[in-house]
């Protein structure tokens, strides 16, 4: 009998947890929420964050307001969102920083699969491999034989040590035998006014930074780095086509901290996926060279894992530490 009464206050205790989850749910978000992004406002990354804050307040009905924390390669925003309330109210925009810091950095205050819950992501965007015009180079096969010729002559800009745009360039090193010199910047932005300027020669970056460069003629592209062609950019070939296997992009998504109930991060998901299946949202993704990133938590999660393993070895295999 007390086995019996055991049994029956356990079960009891699971249904009230479950309707308690249930009704967070069907009152979420009863007040604003916070969206953290660990780069500055109006940047490429900050973009995303802004087109889903949008539509989530549109669509229910409280303001997802974007709150950009800067610092430490986004770890600074990742450890507030860890350290929030595991409630649904702030909400953290997920990047490829998130798995590149796993490993670049020794004394991380969080383990980041363990801490945050991925909720959906947004959209991945391939990285393409941009020249000057000036550089003598049309394709990626002509720049391999150009750098090979011209060992240690091509300078090679990124947003700084770490970042998507040098872990990139590092691949493509690995993958194809060249010298290039690594001239890190504090930013994309700065890297890419040099580049313009023709002081450095390549850069391995997102399409959302530099397509009007591109489309304006001030940027050549020399190949994406994504398995097919995009439709912004058609005729523009893959780094594939001339190195197999090649493939980097910057993606994007929303995580919560753990604990979090599943019903507001299964409400989350449903929204984002809606969004990423309207037309507007599908026809703006694409302008900016971007594929949507529709599917489960679960889904998203298991991009956050592989990335953050291949990036592991590239991190270790050209001994990269932070700065």
């Amino acid at each position: 009998m007390q086995m019996r009464k055991m049994l029956l206050v356990s079960f009891a205790c699971a249904v009230a947890i479950a309707n308690v989850g249930n009704a967070w749910a069907q009152t979420y978000p009863s007040r604003p929420v916070r969206i953290v992004v660990g780069y500055s406002a109006g940047g490429g990354v900050d973009i995303f964050a802004r087109l889903m804050g949008q539509w989530l307040s549109e669509r229910l009905g409280q303001q997802f307001v974007i709150e950009n924390r800067l610092g430490a390669g986004s770890n600074i925003a990742t450890e507030a969102v860890v350290n929030a309330a595991p409630d649904g109210y702030t909400l953290l925009l997920v990047t490829p920083a998130n798995a590149i810091n796993a490993t670049l950095f020794d004394n991380l205050k969080f383990n980041f699969i363990r801490d945050i819950v991925p909720v959906a992501g947004i959209v991945r965007m391939p990285v393409v491999m941009e020249v000057h015009p000036s550089f003598p180079a049309r394709s990626v096969p002509e720049f391999i034989a150009y750098a090979k010729a011209n060992p240690g002559k091509v300078n090679m800009a990124s947003g700084g040590i770490g970042t998507p745009s040098h872990l990139a360039g590092e691949l493509f090193k690995m993958m194809t035998g060249v010298d290039m010199v690594h001239v890190p910047y504090r930013g994309v932005a700065p890297a890419l006014s040099d580049l313009l300027g023709g002081q450095v020669q390549v850069i391995f970056t997102s399409t959302a930074s530099t397509i009007e460069h591109i489309r304006s003629g001030k940027l050549r592209p020399l190949a994406v780095a994504a398995a097919a062609r995009l439709s912004a950019l058609p005729d523009v070939p893959t780094v594939d086509e001339s190195v197999p296997g090649y493939e980097a992009s910057q993606w994007y998504g929303l995580g919560l901290s753990k604990d979090t109930p599943a019903d507001i991060v299964e409400k989350l998901n449903a929204e984002i996926n809606a969004a990423l299946a309207a037309p507007k949202m599908k026809a703006r993704l694409a302008d900016l060279g971007g594929i949507g990133l529709a599917g489960s938590p679960a889904d998203f999660g298991k991009l956050v894992a592989e990335e953050t393993e291949k990036w592991r070895k590239v991190i270790r295999a050209a001994s990269i530490k932070a700065e």
